[in-house]
């Protein structure tokens, strides 16, 4: 996705049972999208510092939206129940929705988990890429594109970086193997 285009739409199932779709979330001035997943060791490794992030920006009506699409016959942990035990276990304040068909990565252009999409009061693209320089070890980063991301469109600030490379896991695409990427994904910038 290119920086300024409108967020693709989507009708999902969220593991608190509900069907969610882009404008369940008007609510909020501002969204970040983001496509995760529940095995992945740098989603697990940066997930808290994302829960601060969330938490920090929540006053500023920022919502906070996960999705994964991974394969679930690549990573059995990454299908439906186990994202429900997942929030479960952790309630992260974020909804997280389940992209079975994949058709939702494929919008958005999503290469890694973790893969943040910020969008702006209008719905347009601000930011994409990585949340945190060290997401495997996310109490070790020295760099959170997130949360100045955040912090400069919630102040009104021009956004400095608006793409960055995404640093996770590839997305576990249905029918290929597990570590396969698309050529002309391997880089964003």
């Amino acid at each position: 996705m290119q920086i300024g285009i409108q967020a693709p739409d989507f009708r999902l199932k969220g593991t608190d049972g509900i069907l969610y779709s882009l404008k369940d979330f008007s609510r909020h001035k501002y969204l970040v999208v983001f496509f995760s997943c529940n095995h992945c060791p740098y989603v697990l490794g940066s997930d808290e510092v994302t829960r601060q992030t969330a938490l920090k920006y929540k006053s500023a009506d920022v919502g906070f939206v996960a999705i994964n699409s991974n394969s679930a016959n690549t990573y059995r942990e990454d299908d439906f129940e186990h994202m429900v035990k997942r929030m479960e276990q952790y309630g992260f304040p974020w909804v997280y929705l389940r992209d079975e068909s994949q058709e939702i990565a494929v919008k958005y252009g999503a290469l890694r988990t973790p893969h943040f999409y910020v969008f702006d009061e209008s719905r347009n693209l601000v930011y994409t890429g990585r949340g945190l320089d060290n997401p495997r070890e996310g109490a070790k980063s020295q760099v959170n594109d997130l949360d100045r991301v955040l912090e400069e469109l919630t102040t009104g600030r021009e956004i400095s970086v608006s793409v960055t490379n995404p640093i996770g896991c590839n997305v576990k695409w249905e029918g290929m193997d597990r570590h396969w990427m698309p050529e002309e994904a391997r880089d964003l910038v």
